[in-house]
């Protein structure tokens, strides 16, 4: 693992689509549901990793009776084309999902799609091996201008806090 000892914080003048993807085991004495659902996403993520055109740029995977994979999409044009091509392996996992475990209830599938536009985003890394956006994007020192992330996010420009925020926190 290559731990990155500095501060660290990504610049990438492109926008990103950031999606979260999981499950939540409800009945864990239907594996075979669970099994069918987690080998489908297994298929998923392999053929999307043997395909540089996909779009997907990286992804992390979480485990847990909720699962989660943050996936870092190039656009949202890239992950709907995924989601939609007939020869990709999606669309027999959802059809297989809708036809044979919907109604066993065994498994709750969920996700959430940002669109981030460039600039729109903030991160830091500090004693990390490259992460989550420090795997799409280009880590530079997270010193100087961009030290707090305020001005990671604004550019130096100064925050106007809403009325009703509390005293300002250093940071």
């Amino acid at each position: 693992m290559n731990i990155r000892d500095e501060k660290l914080t990504v610049q990438r003048d492109e926008g990103i689509v950031v999606f979260l993807i999981g499950l939540r085991i409800n009945k864990w004495w239907l594996l075979p549901v669970l099994w069918g659902a987690a080998s489908a996403f297994n298929r998923m993520m392999k053929e999307l990793q043997g395909d540089p055109e996909s779009g997907l740029l990286s992804y992390e995977s979480f485990g847990g009776r909720t699962t989660l994979a943050v996936q870092y999409w190039r656009s949202f044009e890239d992950l709907h084309r995924f989601a939609h091509d007939r020869q990709r392996a999606h669309i027999p996992a959802w059809r297989r999902w809708a036809k044979e475990w919907v109604m066993t209830k065994a498994i709750g599938i969920w996700h959430e799609t940002y669109v981030v536009d460039p600039g729109r985003f903030e991160c830091v890394y500090h004693h990390m091996p490259p992460f989550g956006l420090g795997r799409v994007g280009t880590l530079v020192p997270a010193t100087g201008p961009r030290s707090r992330a305020a001005d990671r996010l604004t550019g130096g420009r100064e925050l106007i806090a809403p009325p009703h925020a509390a005293a300002s926190v250093p940071g």
